[in-house]
């Protein structure tokens, strides 16, 4: 991390503001509100970078004395110097398991409280931290929640617990990075003393297009950067980082690229072909580079739309446990080729609408239905007013149709209703989905409904029969929006204005359009006496671009020991066409028994058993679950987090004290929830402190919070006995939200004026649902030409009006090209297609009359010419 220096911190709101004084008649509520307004506000430029790592917390001076003469206080949490760090990384094919210890250093002249913060990726899961010290070792432990006092006042003789809480919590109300981050309090660190952290975790890895597996270096473990906050630059802090990585596929490992040297690579196995695995070694050469993250890119031999690596169980496990079993890694990626826009194409869409979207964005669910292909299917449900849908269940996309949907829609909007969307997507769950179309979801959410656990849990039972597109307009339901579009593969997209809703929509049907692998099936041919589970199931659909990481045990005694290989057989349809992938395994695998599949898979059954446990399906998904987490080290929704720390002996200890064993006490440790906040300074405040008053200022700060804790419980104690059952856990998914990670893109909203999307729509609602316009005086009004004029300027070559409109339409759209692109990308093609198939020899001489009409100059290509 950066340096930290031993002089206290001089802060200011600006540049020119005088420091922060407090007047010594002010009183203990004085201080105390100028403490906890600086609480608020005070921080240290170089900490809020999601590399963390270890961070301190220290009194500048001693603060005894007369209480005339104050000191500096600095408040504020800052990194500790990084000395070394040494990461081994073990890949197999899409899985890592990282093992790193770091050494820090406490290089300032006083005794610093520390506290170790780790940033938590999407798909990156801990199971071993320990930290040690000269005096001390902390080792994170996982406990049912149930077990765990609820309140730091509540543990069992806890070391600094106060201050460490209070740590805690300034953490998580001013770090910039929003999140989940692991954070663990370690106590306090003297002046040059050094403290040790070893740190174990799994991640999936991302797959690349060309089918390389991508790893990147944790920032906490590669601290590289040179922080700018507000164009304040702070300084670097020289390490040292020794990095090595083992590689393994059946397939062979063909080729390692990297953004950094690499030591010539080792294969421990001479036979890169055979199914004993391939092992391959590369580690770090030179000094890390310090302009971006370390990331490694391997290649596999054979990058085919299936793979299959089996990890061998843990021996100390018992055989049919989780653990215990050996674990199939499948990875699921088809080759689906482009689409060519304006086709026809398969797949189910289904718009779940609230009131508040039918009053103010009528226009966006125009585009959206006018944007749909030819051939697919479509509904709209309208679910503040009835769970049912304008059709009984899906129909094709026609225009009679198109025409019946949006005459229903003001009538359905408008009826009287009390339900809500938890019934509207158990209605759509239960209506049977067309053959070979695959379906997505669009839903709508002005305010956040109702049952919001209840919501996430019904989506994640049906995850993989479906894709969520979510759009929310307010910041209390962005959380459910982005998890019921992670939950299932699609997009979350966060609305500020009526203005830019079209386009964000819109953005998102982009995607929903991709083409899919239907009809996607596992099949497995084992010996006798042999099964296989595939945990969490396997999805229905696969969209282009996509890759699925499924985890698949084996369970159960093969009776012929003969036969050393499975087959798993890959089948789904593409285009109408049926596709078979065929790939053996070997059912003895060889490994290093670090088990990153295994705890990757219990990491994702727990998540499946979440649903089953928050709808009431009684005691036992959650005793499968805290049992799971227990057994792997990896923590669920209904574990958390305790540290233990140990003393170290001391070398005057003599018989028979030695015979003693050491007190053990608890800290502080848990996931951190992160609120993102966006503020930022280079000039962190501080306050000014008279000696004597520090001991008071602390203690009213933590007697103010435990007095709004309790007056915050005091509902909760009312309502229920000592005898009730805690409230079911937040859906996971639902606690960490960045409102940057939405999509929408507002560099091109004020290109816009009322009265051009005004004329646009008014073109868009005259065309057909094949893409065509007909030949009519709404159209010529469109245009701004006489109806009249434009029949007599129509070819003699064309015989049906309809080809001519259509030209004349798309020709003013791209004449408006900077205006109307975003908006009609999807309708323009979906008419340049009907036009292609038409009348592909008028098309000429139809655009150059159209460009002489209009007076524009738009190009032979645009017509695919």
């Amino acid at each position: 991390m950066l340096g930290v220096e031993s002089r206290p911190l001089q802060c200011r709101d600006t540049p020119g503001d005088n420091p922060v004084l407090m007047n010594r008649d002010s009183g203990p509520l004085g201080l105390l509100w100028l403490y906890m307004k600086n609480l608020l506000v005070c921080r240290s430029p170089e900490m809020w970078h999601q590399s963390f790592g270890l961070l301190g917390k220290s009194y500048a001076h001693d603060t005894t004395g007369s209480f005339f003469l104050g000191k500096w206080l600095c408040i504020p949490l800052y990194p500790v110097s990084l000395c070394s760090a040494v990461v081994d990384v073990a890949i197999q094919d899409y899985v890592a398991d990282v093992a790193a210890e770091l050494i820090y250093q406490n290089k300032s002249q006083t005794s610093t409280e520390v506290l170790f913060v780790f940033p938590l990726g999407p798909h990156m899961a801990i199971y071993s931290f320990q930290a040690r010290s000269e005096d001390a070792k902390v080792h994170a432990v996982l406990q049912d929640e149930l077990s765990v006092p609820p309140c730091p006042s509540q543990v069992q003789q806890p070391h600094e617990a106060t201050g460490g809480w209070e740590n805690l919590e300034y953490l998580r109300d001013q770090s910039e990075y929003p999140g989940e981050a692991f954070a663990c309090f370690l106590g306090t660190l003297s002046p040059g003393r050094e403290v040790v952290v070893t740190l174990r975790y799994v991640q999936e890895l991302p797959r690349e297009p060309d089918g390389a597996a991508r790893f990147v270096l944790s920032p906490t473990l590669n601290p590289y950067r040179t922080h700018y906050v507000w164009n304040c630059r702070t300084s670097k802090l020289h390490y040292s980082l020794l990095l090595t990585a083992s590689l393994q596929s059946p397939r062979g490992v063909v080729n390692v690229q990297a953004n950094f040297a690499l030591t010539p690579l080792i294969y421990t196995a001479q036979d890169h072909s055979t199914a004993q695995a391939p092992l391959l070694q590369v580690s770090l050469a030179g000094s890390p580079q310090r302009h971006h993250d370390l990331e490694l890119l391997v290649y596999y031999g054979d990058p085919s739309a299936v793979s299959a690596v089996v990890e061998k169980g843990d021996p100390e496990a018992p055989p049919g446990s989780l653990l215990g079993d050996p674990m199939v890694l499948v990875t699921l990626a088809p080759s689906i080729p482009e689409a060519v826009p304006g086709q026809r194409q398969s797949g189910e869409f289904i718009f779940l609408l609230n009131t508040t979207f039918l009053e103010h964005a009528q226009d966006s669910l125009l585009f959206l239905l006018k944007s749909l292909p030819l051939g697919c299917y479509f509904n709209i449900y309208c679910y503040e007013e009835t769970s049912v849908g304008i059709y009984s269940q899906s129909v094709e996309y026609t225009q009679d149709n198109l025409t019946e949907a949006m005459r229903r829609i003001p009538s359905t909007g408008s009826s009287l209703g009390d339900s809500n969307l938890l019934e509207t997507l158990r209605s759509v769950y239960n209506t049977p989905r067309p053959h070979r179309h695959p379906r997505q979801l669009f839903i709508f959410m002005a305010g956040l409904p109702p049952d919001v656990e209840a919501i996430a849990a019904e989506v994640c039972r049906h995850r993989n029969s479906h894709r969520c597109f979510s759009f929310c307009f307010s910041e209390d339901s962005a959380a459910l929006a982005m998890a019921l579009a992670k939950e299932t593969g699609g997009e979350a997209a966060y609305v500020s204005s009526d203005s830019s809703m079209s386009l964000v929509v819109l953005k998102c049907l982009k995607q929903a359009l991709k083409p899919a692998a239907e009809g996607v099936s596992l099949s497995w041919t084992l010996p006798r006496g042999l099964e296989v589970e595939v945990l969490g199931g396997t999805p229905q659909s696969i969209f282009q671009g996509q890759h699925n990481l499924l985890y698949a045990q084996i369970h159960g005694q093969a009776q012929d020991t003969t036969v050393a290989k499975g087959v798993m057989t890959l089948q789904y349809s593409l285009d109408g066409q049926d596709v078979t992938y065929t790939i053996e395994f070997p059912l003895c695998p060889q490994g290093d028994g670090r088990l990153a599949g295994h705890r990757l898979a219990a990491r994702c059954l727990m998540k499946r058993l979440l649903p089953e446990s928050v709808s009431g399906s009684g005691e036992e998904p959650r005793h499968r679950a805290v049992e799971i987490s227990l057994t792997s080290g990896i923590i669920c929704p209904f574990t958390s987090y305790v540290g233990v720390r140990t003393p170290q002996r001391v070398t005057w200890y003599q018989r028979p004290l030695a015979l003693l064993p050491p007190r053990q006490s608890l800290i502080p440790c848990q996931i951190v929830e992160l609120r993102g906040s966006r503020i930022s300074s280079c000039y962190p405040k501080s306050i000014w402190v008279p000696p004597g008053w520090l001991t008071a200022v602390r203690a009213s700060w933590l007697a103010l919070r435990q007095l709004t804790h309790d007056i915050a419980a005091l509902p909760q104690r009312g309502a229920c006995s000592k005898a009730c059952k805690p409230p079911p856990p937040l859906f996971s998914s639902l606690k960490y939200v960045d409102r940057m990670e939405f999509g929408l893109c507002s560099s091109i909203l004020w290109r816009w004026c009322p009265e051009a999307a005004a004329k646009c729509q008014e073109l868009v609602a005259l065309q057909n649902a094949d893409g065509s316009w007909a030949l009519s005086s709404g159209l010529a009004s469109v245009l701004e030409v006489d109806e009249d004029e434009i029949k007599g300027k129509m070819p003699d070559e064309v015989m049906e009006p309809s080809i001519w409109a259509t030209v004349l339409a798309v020709t003013w759209l791209h004449r408006h090209d900077e205006y109307y692109q975003d908006l009609c990308e999807l309708l323009e093609a979906k008419a340049v297609t009907w036009l292609c198939s038409q009348a592909v020899s008028q098309l000429d001489k139809c655009l150059e009359t159209a460009n002489t009409l209009l007076g524009s100059s738009v190009k032979p290509s645009v017509f695919r010419l």
